[in-house]
């Protein structure tokens, strides 16, 4: 971005940081999995710092510069007001600080309240500008497009963020297949997953390590889409894409390609 060491200054600053909780410490982990007992650490400021989306708004707090009078969220001349601080709070896994930095940011970029699918394009162009991010940040875009009218409120926002960042296994994979599954039909094709898996090759360009040959999007998604299509009817559904990736090791792994690119 246009100066990290600024950025990363600020965020260490100002509310301190968009990681620790109130009293400065680390946060706990994140919600666990169902019938499980999964403890993974929430992300360290560093890692939370490789989020494109998170950068974003570190950025704008940065060229607004902080503001500790806030007690609330701003709610003043925007064309979309969002829901109450403490709704919000109880909603998602970011703290009352966390959520008064997001939200800075958030309408400092974005003054009426939404954000259109040109500013993610704008932003991921950004981002990896040794590729083209057009495609994966319209695919991103309608994953974070809830109502799909076009538009993301505050509130759809930071509840994506806090399921990428901060939720369990399972929430993070049920997050995942909604972005795979293009047209929402509750299934995903072979095709959805190649037009997800090549945007994200296309975006990365040829620093993507290792390197990017032209057939690798399509050998990663015939071997995955054979292991989660279990009864072989050409489509994979929500509950053969969670159970195949929490079984398969190399398909978590693989995993980080998507993560590295929220």
């Amino acid at each position: 971005y246009q100066n990290i060491k600024e950025l990363i200054q600020y965020e260490k600053a100002v509310d301190g940081g968009l990681l620790p909780d109130a009293n400065g410490k680390e946060p706990n982990p994140g919600g666990q999995t169902e019938g499980s007992k999964w403890q993974r650490p929430r992300l360290s400021r560093k890692s939370l710092m490789k989020c494109c989306l998170v950068k974003w708004i570190i950025a704008s707090t940065t060229q607004q510069g902080p503001d500790s009078s806030d007690s609330d969220l701003e709610l003043s001349m925007v064309r979309h007001q969002p829901e109450g601080l403490e709704q919000l709070q109880a909603q998602t896994q970011f703290t009352r600080k966390e959520l008064q930095s997001l939200y800075r940011g958030f309408k400092n970029e974005c003054p009426s309240g939404l954000v259109d699918e040109e500013t993610f394009k704008s932003i991921y162009s950004q981002f990896f500008p040794q590729g083209d991010a057009t495609t994966y940040a319209h695919f991103l875009f309608n994953a974070f497009d809830m109502d799909r009218n076009g538009s993301i409120r505050f509130e759809d926002f930071v509840l994506g963020l806090s399921v990428l960042l901060r939720g369990s296994v399972t929430e993070k994979l049920r997050w995942a297949f909604n972005l795979y599954d293009i047209n929402k039909d509750g299934y995903i094709t072979k095709e959805e997953m190649m037009a997800i898996m090549t945007s994200i090759y296309d975006m990365m360009g040829r620093y993507t390590l290792p390197s990017v040959r032209d057939d690798s999007p399509g050998e990663h998604v015939e071997k995955f889409f054979q292991k989660m299509d279990r009864n072989r009817d050409g489509v994979v559904t929500i509950d053969e894409f969670i159970e195949t990736c929490q079984k398969d090791e190399n398909i978590m792994a693989s995993m980080q390609l998507f993560e590295n690119v929220i």
